[in-house]
């Protein structure tokens, strides 16, 4: 009989184990509004807290009554928790506007039709079911003290010559995403392929010279700031005019092209308050295209829709290109050749 109850503890636990260590990796996590409320909306999202914590307030400014639970998540593991785990979330917000598009067009996805949809752009919403609320350009984050004395480079030519010109000054010191960990970096990396061949050129400059691979904008931009790196390639423009007025970094739309991400919302089909996601949404896309400005406003460089520089990624079916197996395999085998060496 003893035996008998060890064996099933034995299954238990490792069942248990098993589970732990299939679920997806939260990064952080907050409670906002009434902790007593029975009504509470839960957001996973890529969005650092800090950056996302003023669109919630603005809500709960107007509806104290809710709570929100706020999870962050890399985009791969959101992909995870709602593609591979069906986690039960309200709202799905996410930098990664592929993977997005590849929930909503697998069916994991509700559509709502927002009240100030005759106001949205159209290119700020894909069949009624994913919305972008931001638009985020990828920058180049440079220390001002590795620059002081040498021209700042103003497109990807002129970022490669001055690698080209000074390596010993920049071996080690530039830092760009691991696109094979990183879904926005992998969003931005093949948007750059699309856009110009420079990109390839560029990536095997960096990787001849030792670059370092990060999972988040975040990180690269605090190593920027600490002297670790020199330059930080292709970060969220936003988090770093998140940053406010430094000494040390200095923040560069590159004007050959820049890549312009939408950060973008939905409503996955897990949710059980699809009355709470709904009215959530609507207040973003209002605040953002109505009765603005919207509280992200101030993080985010200011851009001109209208600069033909600009690369406004599209939502919409296209991104899905990339994400084909073959085609991912082989986008990625030809980076970890350029920039692994």
């Amino acid at each position: 009989m003893r035996h008998h109850f060890i064996a099933i503890l034995t299954m238990l636990l490792t069942a248990c184990a098993a589970t732990f260590s299939s679920a997806f990796e939260i990064e952080d996590h907050a409670i906002f509004g009434d902790d007593k409320s029975e009504q509470r909306l839960r957001i996973l999202s890529t969005a650092d807290i800090e950056f996302f914590a003023p669109m919630i307030s603005s809500y709960l400014s107007a509806t104290p009554e809710i709570q929100i639970d706020y999870t962050v998540a890399s985009s791969t593991e959101v992909m995870r928790a709602i593609y591979d785990e069906g986690a039960s979330f309200d709202l799905v917000i996410s930098s990664a506007m592929d993977l997005q598009t590849k929930l909503a067009n697998d069916g994991y996805a509700l559509t709502h039709v927002p009240s100030s949809l005759p106001s949205l752009p159209d290119w700020a919403v894909w069949n009624d079911m994913v919305f972008a609320f931001t638009q985020e350009p990828a920058a180049v984050v440079i220390s001002k003290a590795d620059f002081a004395g040498h021209p700042v480079p103003s497109t990807r030519q002129e970022l490669i010559a001055a690698l080209r010109r000074d390596p010993e000054r920049f071996y080690g010191r530039i830092g760009t995403y691991d696109v094979r960990n990183s879904g926005l970096g992998y969003l931005f990396a093949t948007q750059d392929a699309r856009t110009s061949e420079t990109y390839w050129r560029l990536t095997e400059v960096m990787g001849a010279l030792d670059a370092q691979l990060y999972c988040c904008s975040s990180d690269m931009i605090d190593d920027v700031e600490s002297g670790k790196l020199a330059i930080a390639y292709n970060v969220l423009g936003s988090y770093a005019a998140g940053r406010g007025e430094t000494d040390r970094l200095e923040t560069v739309l590159l004007s050959d092209f820049t890549t312009v991400m939408l950060r973008t919302v939905l409503i996955p089909r897990t949710t059980d308050q699809p009355e709470l996601a709904t009215a959530f949404i609507d207040h973003m896309l209002d605040r953002t295209y109505g009765n603005g400005p919207t509280p992200l406003q101030n993080a985010s460089p200011d851009i001109s829709i209208t600069d033909a520089a600009l690369h406004r990624i599209r939502l919409g079916p296209g991104l899905l290109v990339f994400l084909d197996q073959f085609k991912s395999r082989s986008f990625l085998s030809e980076w970890e050749s350029a920039i692994l060496q």
